[in-house]
């Protein structure tokens, strides 16, 4: 009879396929947020992780669907870029191979002319 304990956790398996946001992603991604919470803007967010994309969305309250969606999918790598931001309709608003330029379409909405 075996008397071991459970692992809490199964072992690792290799990269298993899941597609995640690496810290310096996560960063540059919360750099943003933080100033949008603050001009009040956005309130929320909500982070998935799957075998084909990882997906941060961005809640203007907890409640609704979300206000923004940036997706990452390795996949599209070669072709039209690693990156996307999509609009609350599922509008692609700017797609790309690199985070930060990427991201300019949301930095855009915090700048108003008063």
């Amino acid at each position: 009879m075996n008397m071991e304990a459970p692992l809490p956790f199964p072992p690792h398996q290799g990269d298993g396929g899941m597609v995640a946001f690496q810290r310096q992603e996560l960063s540059v991604i919360l750099r943003l947020y933080g100033m949008m919470v603050a001009a009040g803007e956005w309130r929320d967010y909500g982070i998935s992780h799957g075998r084909e994309v990882a997906v941060f969305s961005i809640f203007r309250r907890s409640a609704e669907n979300p206000l923004y969606r940036i997706e990452k999918r390795p996949k599209l790598r070669m072709k039209q870029g690693i990156y996307a931001v999509l609009g609350e309709n599922g509008q692609v608003l700017r797609r790309g191979h690199e985070l930060a330029p990427v991201l300019r379409v949301l930095e855009r909405k915090l700048i108003r002319p008063v």
